[in-house]
């Protein structure tokens, strides 16, 4: 038998995330450190930077070559991200919709055998600071890293001073090492995270989560709609996304698997205006619970993509689209049944 227990522990400034199988009793913890201001020594520190979003496959060499280094070296790995995204942050930058809730990435790299994670608050003045004092107040004086990993391309301080050889030129002198992540994995992160943003937007979700290596998916809670559905036999539950930046798909119908309190139940999902019933151009997130009927106003639900079925379109009237609805049943079940 091989069951799995996760434990969440919280305290102070600390978050545990306990991970275990019975059958090796091997134990994996995810250390979360927050406030930089109070870190605790870390051990052979391997350390590699990056906003992470997506945790996808892309990102799983970056870390196979963090825990390697680790491994070799009987060190503790240290990923450091930033929150908010700095492209909300840094003037002229366009904002990006995330692929990943911050508590969505720390589930995920959790998962991935992290020792620590270290969530840099990433403010006007972290941003400004030279590329000297980013690495002897913050990387050195915070982190003591033993060997830090990052492309060659990576870029650091105020106007992007610093890079690569600024790093090695310190190393030498502070006594740690910088090692190198190779183009070819950088390039395909970032062919990836562009990648499956274009595919969720258009609807493409098997190549989504293909790259992924996980389902897409999102927490919303249940709010008032105008109860339309129930009265053509198609109830849903309207969403309201939990997280601003996360990324919505494209406008469509979609099979979805949707998480109830640790339960998941069958359903098929709208994304945009509903043209045939509302010209207001608001857009909504719907999802028809299969087998369900309960009363869930104020609830959060996860909503997994599994299949995307058809573009919106636009009825006569309420007759063709509860016709169209009981195809997009029939559709659905067929794609998630086995």
């Amino acid at each position: 038998m091989n069951r799995r227990c996760k434990v969440k522990y919280s305290k102070g400034n600390y978050q545990l995330y306990i991970s275990f199988a019975t059958v090796s009793l091997k134990i994996i913890i995810l250390q979360i450190h927050r406030h930089i201001g109070s870190l605790p020594v870390f051990r052979n520190a391997v350390v590699t930077t990056g906003t992470f979003d997506g945790v996808h496959t892309g990102h799983w060499q970056i870390i196979s070559q963090l825990k390697e280094e680790a491994r070799r070296t009987n060190g503790e790995t240290v990923i450091i991200t930033f929150h908010p995204h700095p492209r909300q942050i840094i003037p002229g930058q366009n904002p990006i919709q995330l692929l990943n809730s911050q508590p969505e990435k720390i589930r995920l790299l959790e998962q991935k055998g992290i020792d620590h994670l270290v969530i840099v608050p990433f403010t006007t003045d972290f941003s400004e600071q030279s590329a000297e004092d980013y690495i002897t107040r913050f990387l050195v004086k915070s982190i003591n890293p033993r060997c830090i990993i990052i492309g060659y391309d990576h870029r650091f301080g105020k106007d992007r001073k610093g890079d690569y050889r600024m790093l090695e030129a310190y190393g030498a002198k502070l006594g740690f090492v910088v090692k190198e992540i190779p183009e070819k994995v950088l390039n395909e992160v970032a062919v990836s995270s562009t990648r499956i943003r274009k595919a969720l937007l258009s609807g493409n979700i098997d190549t989504a989560n293909e790259l992924l290596g996980y389902e897409y998916n999102f927490e919303g809670m249940v709010v008032k709609g105008n109860q339309l559905g129930r009265a053509i036999g198609y109830p849903t539950a309207n969403l309201e996304i939990t997280d601003r930046n996360k990324l919505v798909p494209g406008d469509g119908i979609y099979a979805v698997l949707v998480e109830i309190n640790g339960t998941l139940y069958k359903g098929m999902m709208s994304i945009g205006v509903r043209p045939t019933i509302d010209n207001s151009g608001h857009r909504t997130i719907e999802v028809n619970i299969f087998d369900f009927d309960e009363d869930i106003y104020g609830a959060t639900l996860r909503v997994h993509l599994k299949y995307y079925l058809r573009p919106e379109l636009k009825f006569n009237d309420l007759n063709e689209l509860t016709a169209q609805l009981a195809e997009d049943k029939i559709n659905t079940l067929k794609k998630l049944i086995p």
